[in-house]
């Protein structure tokens, strides 16, 4: 059974939190300092990271040197994926990331990328992407529909406009139209609370046994 340390300890922080303890996992600690954590005990855990763009920014060398294995679900640092990935590879730390770790979103992304493929192949259509989240979320776009964008992208032209709205303690819902001369096929995923990405993000923690290399959530997720 693993062992798990959480890295930073907010709203989603005691949402893995609950979530461990439904399933019996334990938990060795939390922090909001990964960076001083006891580095012979992170060897023999796996670190969930919910923390912020600028923390994993400054803290993933850390991770990758320190722990058995690394589960992220901090957003907004995509723009130095190769640099972070290299980094893992190097240490040999397996990582599992993911713009969302909720089941249904990474099944959204699927359905996303088979009409967007089929409308390709008809022709004729456009896309756009909306989405709602509450107002502490600092990235927008959300990570999610970065990801969405780029899955549309792989079959027809990039949406013309992915539209952020910030207010309340809106959870997440994100939409994905595609628009027609004469019809519009829309595709939306509403997030009742965050244990969904709680759910997905311990799941994907129980999967890094054995694990080696770096790998989106989908991947292990859909894997045959």
């Amino acid at each position: 059974m693993i062992k798990v340390v959480i890295s930073g300890y907010g709203r989603m922080g005691h949402m893995v939190e609950e979530v461990l303890a439904s399933k019996g996992i334990e938990l060795v600690a939390w922090s909001e300092d990964i960076a001083s954590f006891d580095a012979t005990v992170a060897s023999e855990c796996v670190c969930i990271d919910f923390t912020f763009p600028t923390s994993f920014r400054q803290n993933y060398r850390v991770l990758a040197e320190n722990f058995k294995a690394v589960v992220v679900g901090t957003t907004g640092w995509y723009d130095i994926k190769d640099e972070v990935f290299a980094y893992f590879l190097k240490c040999g730390t397996p990582l599992v990331w993911a713009s969302n770790f909720s089941v249904g979103v990474n099944v959204l992304t699927a359905a996303v990328g088979l009409v967007a493929e089929k409308l390709a192949k008809a022709g004729g259509y456009s896309s756009y992407i909306v989405e709602k989240h509450h107002c502490h979320k600092l990235d927008a776009p959300s990570g999610t529909a970065l990801t969405l964008a780029a899955e549309v992208g792989k079959h027809m032209d990039a949406p013309s406009s992915i539209a952020s709205v910030r207010a309340g303690e809106i959870p997440g819902i994100h939409t994905v139209g595609f628009e027609g001369l004469n019809d519009r096929i829309t595709l939306e995923h509403e997030a009742f609370g965050r244990k969904a990405l709680a759910e997905g993000a311990v799941l994907a923690a129980t999967l890094t046994e054995g694990l080696t290399g770096v790998h989106e959530f989908k991947e292990l997720l859909f894997a045959e």
